[in-house]
């Protein structure tokens, strides 16, 4: 056996994972942390409720993972598309439309994600590396705003703040969609935002 490989025992194991998480990801976006079983993931995974516990140590720690999942795939996605994009304004139009148009293709993670982020003084389900997860993207965004100030794309301003307000300014034009408040077409909304702040920053 390989001592780089994967065994096919791995392989299966992992699938099987993505499996249980896909699963819950619907169950929790649905009914809430509080109201989902063990043996009701299990079900919806096509698995006894015993085997689920071969993978994932309770509920609390199926609901971790679902949440890193989704935002370990989420911060991919935006990276990837923040390099190809070419100057400051497009690197801030490419996150934005990233987050949002993945929030309208996965709006069961997101509804879990926002659930979590409405409760501001006691957000009790999300561990150190998820919020790590969700600090890298408003990074990589202050980075983009940091380079962009040196080469005179925009205006001087405290980067950190702009990265943190345009991150969370995307966030809401997430919600309003989600809630149906918006009948704009998606790119139409994602232009309008980006030329807002653009307005704000941009020479």
């Amino acid at each position: 056996m390989p001592v780089t490989g994967r065994t096919k025992q791995e392989v299966v194991s992992e699938f099987r994972c993505v499996e249980i998480l896909e699963a819950a990801r619907k169950l929790f976006a649905k009914k809430g942390f509080n109201e989902v079983t063990m043996g009701e993931i299990a079900d919806a995974a096509g698995l006894a409720k015993g085997t689920l516990y071969l993978y994932f140590e309770s509920k609390r720690d199926v609901y971790l993972k679902t949440l890193q999942r989704g935002k370990a795939e989420l911060l991919e996605r935006v990276t990837a598309n923040m390099q190809a994009a070419e100057g400051l304004r497009a690197r801030i139009r490419s996150l934005i439309a990233t987050r949002v148009k993945y929030a309208e293709e996965n709006s069961d993670f997101y509804k879990i994600y926002l659930t979590e982020f409405s409760n501001v003084i006691r957000p009790a389900s999300i561990n150190r590396e998820f919020r790590e997860l969700d600090l890298k993207q408003a990074q990589a965004l202050e980075q983009a705003l940091r380079e962009g100030m040196e080469r005179g794309e925009m205006l001087p301003v405290n980067a950190e703040a702009a990265a943190s307000t345009i991150h969370d300014m995307s966030r809401s034009l997430i919600v309003r969609r989600l809630l149906g408040w918006s009948e704009t077409d998606i790119e139409e909304d994602i232009d309008f935002l980006c030329d807002f702040i653009w307005k704000g920053i941009g020479r």
